[in-house]
């Protein structure tokens, strides 16, 4: 279940968070997080948004496909040679990573015969996308532009929630570094853009728009070190159930999944999941893992398989097969969130949201 109320109040506490100069792209790359990226798209544009982010032109042509048109559409990894068509023809805005690129755009606008807008991702010391290019080599290689047009600059933050480290002042010190040398040899992008949910739910924001993700479907990364007030109040949008099965009592000894990972320490009552790590319940929270079941926690027992959960009901006598059991959300006064299935599963929160399949069916409220 996707709450479109969640995922609007989210947007709209991000927007009061930055202020009224400062426009809200709302990313939705990666199926928006596996909430579903064409109905996400549809909660901010009936919001407002005038920008989306994708990653890809692929995710883009979706998007068009599927009937936004209000938004501008940011592809943030760029796009490939054989790409070039559908980039024109689904009015999508890259983000350009390097001086060549920017060359191979303006060529395409050419050819093109209209002029497309583009914005400039400055490798600010996170070693990933972006130009390394000083400011006098990207003066050099705007001033051979006929039809593309530099509309943004950006970077990003590789450790904007981390307080025991430099890096994230290093960085902005740097593309304010480029910014300024630009600006006073007269270049003016009209959107400069560094930050993502962690920088904007710690006040490390520059420029006149932000990039929101993860705060959009209600998470914000747990800061380290000594850090400010996390200044976002965001609520996860996402609950995912799956049904039981199967009920059933063992007796002591008896051994459980794949493998007997699991024997049970007494007569125990048990319930098997219709869902399992095809469809994103992370194979590594066998024996580890917990669910919400008759509104309390309990474990998952012994090794999840490809289609099939196995957990303790040893707690309650009420379910039944086709009853639900809550694997990510709230039942009552309990609580299962991404952040704390993350730390269990030894990864991120933002991996257990995207590793929902999409077998699994979305349901909008």
């Amino acid at each position: 279940m996707v709450s479109r109320d969640r995922i609007a109040r989210n947007y709209r506490n991000v927007c009061s968070v930055v202020g009224p100069d400062v426009a809200v792209a709302g990313v939705v790359k990666a199926d928006a997080y596996g909430h579903g990226a064409l109905e996400v798209s549809r909660v901010l544009e009936a919001e407002g948004a005038r920008w989306l982010a994708v990653s890809s032109v692929d995710e883009g042509v979706h998007l068009r496909c599927g009937g936004i048109r209000q938004a501008r559409i940011l592809v943030m990894g760029g796009f490939l040679g054989y790409e070039s068509e559908a980039l024109v023809a689904y009015d999508l805005t890259p983000a350009i990573h390097s001086l060549a690129q920017m060359r191979d755009l303006d060529r395409l606008a050419h050819a093109a015969q209209k002029p497309i807008a583009f914005h400039l991702k400055i490798d600010s010391g996170m070693s990933r996308l972006g130009t390394r290019a000083d400011a006098g080599e990207i003066l050099a290689a705007l001033a051979e532009l006929s039809c593309a047009r530099l509309e943004g600059l950006m970077t990003h933050f590789a450790s904007a929630a981390d307080y025991t480290t430099s890096q994230t002042d290093d960085q902005i010190a740097y593309f304010r570094g480029i910014c300024g040398e630009l600006k006073e040899a007269g270049v003016h992008a009209p959107r400069v853009h560094t930050s993502s949910t962690n920088a904007i739910g710690y006040g490390r924001t520059e420029g006149n728009m932000v990039r929101a993700g993860h705060a959009l479907y209600g998470y914000v990364s747990p800061a380290r070190g000594e850090a400010p007030r996390q200044l976002l109040n965001v609520q996860p949008a996402l609950t995912w159930k799956a049904k039981l099965l199967a009920v059933k009592d063992i007796p002591e000894g008896a051994l459980v999944g794949y493998g007997g990972t699991f024997r049970a320490p007494r007569p125990m009552r048990i319930g098997i999941l219709g869902a399992g790590y095809a469809d994103g319940i992370f194979h590594r929270l066998s024996n580890r893992g917990r669910v919400i079941a008759a509104g309390k926690l309990t474990h998952i027992l012994g090794t999840i398989s490809m289609d099939l959960t196995t957990i303790d009901l040893s707690h309650t006598t009420s379910l039944v097969p086709g009853d639900e059991v809550t694997l990510l959300g709230t039942e009552g006064d309990t609580r299962l969130d991404a952040q704390q299935i993350a730390r269990v599963a030894g990864t991120i929160s933002y991996n257990i949201l995207c590793s929902i399949s999409a077998r699994v069916k979305r349901v909008y409220e």
